[in-house]
This record gives C-alpha cells, sequence and structure tokens, in this order.
C-alpha cells in the first residue's frame, strides 16, 4: 500500500512540475542567465602556436532547451577553417534567488 502511494504521489509531482508555469522554478530555482553574446563568433585575441585562430561561440538550441559551446580553428593568412572541435554541451545550474 506504501508502494502506490509513494508512486502516485511521484507521478503528482512530476505533472505539476512539468504542467504548472513556474512551479519548477520556485521548487529548484531558476537556470542561470544564457551568455551575453550568444551566437556571435568570438575570436582569441593571438594565434596558438601553430598559426591558427581560435573562434568560440555558445549557440542555444530552443527545441532541446540546450546550450552548446563550439570552437573552430582559422588559418591567420587566409581565413580558411582548419579545424572544428567537437560540440560541448553546457549544463546550466539552477541558481536560487
Amino acid at each position: 500500500m506504501l508502494v502506490v502511494a509513494a508512486l502516485g504521489g511521484l507521478v503528482y509531482l512530476v505533472l505539476i512540475m512539468s504542467h504548472v508555469p513556474g512551479a519548477t522554478e520556485e521548487r529548484f530555482g531558476a537556470l542561470e542567465p544564457l551568455p551575453d553574446k550568444l551566437g556571435e563568433w568570438i575570436r582569441a585575441d593571438a594565434p596558438d602556436a601553430d598559426g591558427l585562430i581560435r573562434e568560440e561561440r555558445h549557440l542555444f538550441e530552443e527545441a532541446r532547451q540546450r546550450l552548446v559551446h563550439q570552437v573552430r580553428y582559422r588559418d591567420a593568412a587566409t581565413g580558411k577553417i582548419e579545424r572544428v572541435s567537437p560540440e560541448q554541451v553546457i549544463k546550466r545550474k539552477r541558481v536560487r534567488a
């Protein structure tokens, strides 16, 4: 009987947290703000030891609600993209007010 009650309570909480606007933020805190220059490539000041310029940006994929960090390297002389690092998903932390 306790197991049935626990499952019922769990289902209730999941439904409340997913369908009541603001319930998750009130209970667990709001997500930290997105970076300022979202979607803009930011260049490093100086080339790396191999002569490539590092560029990075943050993208927010709204459909999947995730923040992605992308890095690419350009040739300093030609401006051609030489290599691209794998995307990294950044887990946003919850911030309490």
